[in-house]
């Protein structure tokens, strides 16, 4: 388990955890029934004050909703130039949409913040909460980023309880693209919270989940958004309503203690309107929208910015109603992009077009190097052109055991290939023996590659995983955070995995 120090600022950050709002919400919807439950929602809730005057439009039932999450270090009755708030997470649910939207607006986003007397004050838009709460942070998105945002809800979550709560909904398995470790000595390379969690799939809670969504020092503020929003989509995926109703009372306790919203959700009007809605959308998967961040040269502080035109395309995608695809096909393909054929893998002079090069003796050093790996290892032929391996060094590549909920282990191993560790770029083969891990419960299609029936996973028109089955295990191929393969990239390495003595 992670120690987590604080840093010479005091509490750095505290990470908004918007998976706790959709599941949390998500349950409570089910589990709260009745107007007396709702009224008892409503007191938890208001275990802390009501944010003041909130900016915000309340919809009428059955409309669109649009949450804002912000997670913050702030306490009821502290005051707020006291408090960060380092993460900014958009909510959409629209009854008519297949999808839920999520965007993050980066911590870290040159905005000029308005302030008493009409002037401006250019800084991070993280900073707006300091000045002013979450009005001003509202007032701030829409005057800089999203001119015709209406937030129809504010939930600003203070994370004293977050590792009560992460272990609460019984931790969340993750899958971890590459080795994030920190000891924090006092020195000026490390003072910042320490950190040392493997690379792979595997359960994270309390400690090492907040550790984790909160990291940022050896990457971007882009990435750190990108593995929030997948934490996320995870959590959502793995815990239903079934699994959490049991633990309604105390989830519902930890949230209300830890969380303001506006007055209407301290109403059971208000509060049955959104959860409504939550219900419909329930079935609904994940979609996270990518904030179009530019990274800015690091002078006295490091700064992100945005074209104005690529926001409001960002905006469009947050808002857009997805239509439920047709049994049969996913619909997933990103226009323009091309992608492997059904039925063929790139052939090895076509392996440079598609961005890959072949690798086979590093490859193979790489699944020799676990000779007591727990299971059949195979390893890619073919990796991203310019990309190299992580080890063989000591600890990669990795052989582990995961254990499942009822405590069952299998044999797992991870291979991190590292695209671009300076933008925190990494992508990952992984095998097990857990036939049915979390992360392989919904494949969107599967395509016949090489002769390999491949199971394919999206985020929106990017495939974010492509699995395949085998007798002894299941194995994956896991894109970068920021989804930085395209799908003819991740089929043609997906359907180049071979097994090592098998004449590679």
């Amino acid at each position: 388990m992670s120690l987590i120090p604080n840093s010479r600022r005091g509490s750095l950050t505290r990470f908004a955890l918007g998976a706790a709002i959709v599941i949390v919400l998500t349950a409570t919807t089910t589990a709260v029934a009745g107007l007396l439950q709702f009224k008892q929602l409503a007191t938890d809730l208001s275990a802390t004050p009501a944010i003041r005057h909130a900016q915000v439009t309340i919809p009428s039932p059955g409309e669109p909703q649009t949450i804002l999450i912000l997670g913050s270090d702030h306490r009821a009755h502290t005051p707020l130039s006291a408090s960060n708030s380092d993460t900014i997470i958009l909510v959409r649910m629209d009854p008519n949409s297949s999808t839920i939207n999520v965007i993050s607006v980066p911590r870290d986003l040159r905005v000029q913040i308005p302030v008493r007397g009409g002037g401006v004050e250019t800084d991070k838009i993280n900073a707006a909460y300091s000045l002013g709460g979450p009005n001003l942070v509202v007032k701030t998105i829409k005057q800089n980023v999203f001119p015709n945002l209406q937030v129809s809800h504010i939930v600003d979550i203070n994370f004293a309880g977050f590792r009560e709560l992460v272990n609460a909904i019984g931790c969340v398995y993750t899958d971890v693209d590459h080795h994030y470790f920190n000891q924090n000595i006092g020195t000026a390379a490390t003072n910042y919270s320490s950190i040392d969690i493997s690379a792979g799939y595997q359960k994270l809670c309390g400690d090492d989940a907040l550790a984790y969504v909160r990291y940022r020092h050896t990457d971007t503020d882009i990435v750190r958004s990108a593995r929030q929003q997948d934490f996320i989509r995870q959590a959502k995926d793995q815990y239903g309503q079934a699994n959490l109703i049991s633990n309604r009372d105390t989830l519902l306790r930890i949230f209300g203690q830890h969380t303001q919203t506006d007055a209407n959700l301290h109403t059971t009007d208000g509060l049955i309107n959104l959860f409504n809605l939550v219900a419909f959308s329930d079935v609904h998967s994940i979609r996270e929208v990518h904030f179009p961040a530019i990274l800015e040269p690091c002078t006295a502080a490091c700064f992100v910015s945005a074209d104005p035109g690529a926001e409001a395309q960002a905006f469009r995608q947050f808002m857009a109603v997805v239509p439920a695809q047709p049994a049969g096909g996913s619909g997933h393909g990103a226009p323009g992009e091309a992608s492997a054929a059904p039925g063929k893998a790139p052939a090895a002079s076509g392996a440079a077009a598609a961005g890959l090069s072949a690798d086979i003796p590093d490859g193979r050093a790489q699944a020799a190097a676990m000779p007591r790996a727990g299971l059949p290892v195979y390893f890619p032929r073919l990796i991203a052109a310019g990309a190299t391996y992580n080890g063989p060094s000591p600890g990669y590549p990795r052989s582990y055991t995961i254990a499942d909920p009822h405590g069952h282990s299998y044999a797992s191993y991870r291979i991190v290939v590292v695209l671009n560790s300076v933008m925190g770029q990494y992508y990952g083969i992984q095998g097990t023996t857990w036939a049915h891990p979390p992360l392989l419960a919904s494949p969107a299609e599967t395509r016949v590659v090489g002769g390999r029936a491949l199971q394919l996973y999206f985020d929106g028109h990017k495939l974010r995983a492509v699995a395949w089955r085998g007798p002894h295990g299941v194995y994956w191929v896991s894109n970068t955070l920021t989804l930085d393969l395209t799908n003819t990239q991740m089929l043609g390495i997906a359907s180049s995995l071979v097994r090592i003595g098998a004449g590679a």
